[in-house]
């Protein structure tokens, strides 16, 4: 990725160059995503898979055109959903028949939904890992006719003696408690276990070249191989021990910045990502790829409260997780501007100073970029999509189409 002065202004040149080609005044945010580097980054993603298909994080799109347009490169196949609602509502749109829910779901009306319609049970797989997300699919079904397609959710933390490093997710941590779930599950009428799930977020989703912290980084590198070990021989046991009750169509693994690690385990058939296509801040820094920003929003400058201050428009998109200053969206087009510490980004106004800010003029629009991938478009009805200097489209993100999820 370049983040060279020269690069991010000829950058705000070309959303300016978009914006003012379009002949009408856009309603603010405006927000764009390159479809050049997304394109760029999602053969990419396919290039560093070992040849295992790629299945697109949903969560990290929220707009259907996007995935689509992921979908119609040659390896990748299948969407990874974060909610049931949205992979039932997906299907409808005909944007999948392959469906994998990454979560589990309580959500009683959406399991209704699923066992009513044959269709939907054969491309929609829901993940597990307990006995009472079976029991819940039981509740809302009078009779059994299509099998409820079930996959299992196996923690993928790293255990360093009494410690747990990594997403709190599955109870699931070992063969035999994975196995007694799996027996549970296949002994049932009405459900066929078909995949398995480990996502390792303390490696996928965790910076390890951070120029500003290179002791920490080299912590997190440390960390990071230690876990692809260890979930290596768990995943061997795991599998083993399923093989004996279940013949699995797929094992699901990985993120957008473990995709190499992820796909050269034997046991994995499939790699998840979604944020290495549009590249969030968080993703800026990690040894094992170059990322190419792809997502941005724009914010008009509203106000001049000294001449080496510019006020935008808005500006509090905050991302999710533990509160911290890289949760916050970062000024990036033009270069050369900075929040403040005591305003930060706010939901009305966000004044930037630095070196750029007394160039610029009420009216002007600077672009930003989220922190996380896919959460700014909860923000947004409509994403402009550009190539080259202009908008070649604009699609609806899921608020757009009136969803959410």
């Amino acid at each position: 990725m370049s983040s060279s002065p020269v690069e991010r202004n000829r950058l705000w040149s070309r959303l300016n160059d978009a914006v003012a080609k379009q002949g009408v005044p856009l309603p603010t945010p405006v927000f764009a995503v390159d479809l050049d580097a997304f394109d760029a980054n999602a053969d990419d993603l396919v290039r560093r898979a070992h040849g295992k298909p790629v299945r697109v994080a949903s969560k990290s799109l929220r707009v259907p055109a996007l995935l689509e347009r992921a979908l119609q490169h040659d390896g990748m196949r299948g969407v990874l959903a974060y909610t049931l609602r949205e992979a039932l509502w997906l299907h409808a749109q005909g944007i999948g028949d392959d469906l994998l829910v990454a979560y589990p779901t309580v959500d009683r009306g959406a399991l209704a939904e699923l066992v009513a319609s044959p269709a939907a049970l054969a491309a929609v797989t829901l993940m597990v890992d307990d006995v009472a997300h079976l029991d819940l699919v039981d509740s809302v079904r009078v009779t059994v006719t299509e099998p409820v397609r079930i996959a299992i959710d196996v923690d993928a933390g790293l255990r360093l003696a009494r410690q747990h490093v990594g997403p709190k997710r599955s109870p699931l941590g070992d063969a035999g408690s994975v196995l007694r779930l799996a027996r549970e599950i296949t002994a049932r009428p009405g459900f066929a276990l078909v995949g398995a799930m480990t996502y390792e977020g303390q490696v996928a989703g965790v910076q390890d070249a951070v120029p500003t912290a290179r002791a920490r980084s080299a912590v997190v590198r440390r960390l990071k191989a230690l876990s692809i070990d260890q979930l290596a021989v768990r995943r061997r046991e795991v599998a083993a021990a399923l093989a004996s009750v279940a013949e699995l169509e797929f094992w699901n693994g990985g993120g957008s910045g473990s995709v190499e690690e992820t796909g050269a385990d034997p046991v994995v058939t499939e790699v998840a990502a979604g944020s290495g296509l549009l590249v969030p801040t968080l993703f800026d820094h990690y040894r094992s790829f170059t990322p190419r920003p792809a997502s941005y929003f724009g914010l008009p400058v509203t106000r001049k409260p000294t001449p080496a201050t510019a006020t935008v428009h808005g500006g509090g998109l905050i991302a999710s997780g533990p509160a911290g200053a890289d949760r916050l969206p970062t000024p990036w087009a033009p270069a050369g501007l900075e929040l403040t510490g005591l305003e930060g980004v706010g939901e009305v106004q966000t004044p930037l100073t630095g070196p750029s800010a007394a160039q610029l003029q009420i009216g002007d629009l600077v672009w930003f970029r989220h922190a996380k991938s896919g959460e700014p478009f909860e923000h947004a009805t409509t994403v402009h999509l550009l190539s080259g200097a202009e908008f070649v489209d604009s699609a609806p993100s899921y608020r757009g189409c009136g969803q959410s999820f």
